[in-house]
């Protein structure tokens, strides 16, 4: 069994054997706390550059399979884990996680001790990093050092599409005719399955796209999708953003949320070890309900920096950082955490429902 080793910006270097591809790659280190879904946050694109952390023990057990992906391919630069399953059990099985971390060439490295590497990001915050199977971890902790940091990167541009296209689905249901604009930083496949499901004919443009191209079909609506890195690399888009919040309905999904805020004046700050996993409270300011959320976020939004139209919608009870916004006077609102889980619980779903009864109240006059 091969050696490998993850080591940390700090010094600090973890010994255990490898999984996946034989390789070497740096990343921000971060920890999720889902007990499930390994699938679906390896393929996350707000994951793009990253290094992530499995604090649930044993990964691998039910296998991989071809409908959970959220996107083309596996996103993350590396996994951490405790305990692999080698011999995977579920009905849905396809392939092992080894197998389909190999075919993506992704490394990944197994018993370590999961738990202080959590603890240590706890306590430093999150930290640069690296899978390796270089058998002097020294040497690579030295070229560890010369890597650009994360927040030097504007990681959207790796993950969006190069080109504008239309979502197909199947199930689509004939409940709404209403054309949905997603500007893609790095969409999950289930937000557009969600539209979709509702009725919605979505159309995906990259982020790079136009204020003419994205209104050229006279969309009902704008959905700004999730994705990785600092909202602050992403000033031009929110330029765009500004013009859209005059003409169209707008919802924003984690990143989205950010540059919302961003385009309307607000700032954004960087989480100590952000929020990841599928197990945070969030609570509804409007209803007052609690729901436990999916998140994966390392900024969030300054509440004493939004503008007096924007107003808090969600909050987190962990943390108390905002978790929604929502515009006063125009059909815009805003949330932190994943609304389509995946993984996670379904408990906000209700969201695209409450943005599409948005859409119908502002054609309705």
């Amino acid at each position: 069994m091969q050696k490998a080793y993850l080591i940390l910006e700090d010094g600090s270097i973890f010994e255990g054997n490898s999984i996946g591809f034989s390789s070497t790659k740096y990343g921000e280190v971060v920890f999720n706390t889902s007990m499930t879904g390994y699938q679906e946050i390896l393929t996350d694109p707000s994951y793009s550059g990253q290094i992530v952390v499995a604090t649930y023990p044993l990964i691998g057990n039910y296998g991989i399979n071809s409908s959970d992906s959220q996107s083309k391919q596996i996103q993350v630069k590396g996994y951490v884990i405790r305990e692999y399953c080698e011999f995977p059990s579920h009905y849905d099985s396809e392939l092992d996680l080894d197998t389909y971390l190999k075919d993506n060439d992704i490394p990944g490295i197994f018993d370590i001790d999961t738990r202080a590497v959590t603890k240590k990001l706890r306590f430093t915050g999150s930290m640069m990093g690296c899978i390796t199977n270089n058998p002097n971890p020294e040497e690579e902790l030295k070229n560890l050092l010369k890597q650009p940091h994360y927040l030097e990167v504007n990681h959207v541009l790796s993950v969006s599409s190069d080109t504008k296209y239309n979502w197909e689905q199947e199930d689509n249901s004939s409940l709404n005719d209403l054309k949905i604009a997603v500007i893609d930083c790095g969409v999950k496949f289930n937000i557009l399955k969600n539209l979709s499901m509702r009725g919605c004919k979505v159309e995906v443009f990259p982020v790079d796209a136009s204020l003419e191209k994205i209104l050229e079909n006279n969309p009902d609506g704008i959905v700004i999708s999730p994705g990785p890195g600092d909202p602050s690399m992403l000033d031009q888009l929110s330029s765009t953003v500004e013009e859209l919040i005059k003409v169209k309905p707008i919802f924003g999904i984690c990143l989205g949320n950010q540059l919302i805020a961003r385009a309307l004046g607000a700032n954004t700050f960087k989480l100590k070890f952000g929020h990841h996993g599928a197990n945070h409270p969030v609570k509804d300011l409007r209803s007052g309900k609690v729901t436990i959320s999916s998140q994966n976020h390392g900024f969030a939004i300054d509440p004493d920096t939004l503008p007096n139209d924007l107003s808090v919608s969600h909050v987190n009870l962990i943390d108390g950082t905002v978790e929604g916004i929502e515009h006063k006077n125009l059909p815009v609102m805003g949330i932190q955490f994943h609304s389509e889980a995946s993984p996670g619980p379904l408990d906000n779903t209700y969201l695209f429902d409450r943005f599409i009864e948005k859409i119908k109240e502002e054609q309705n006059g």
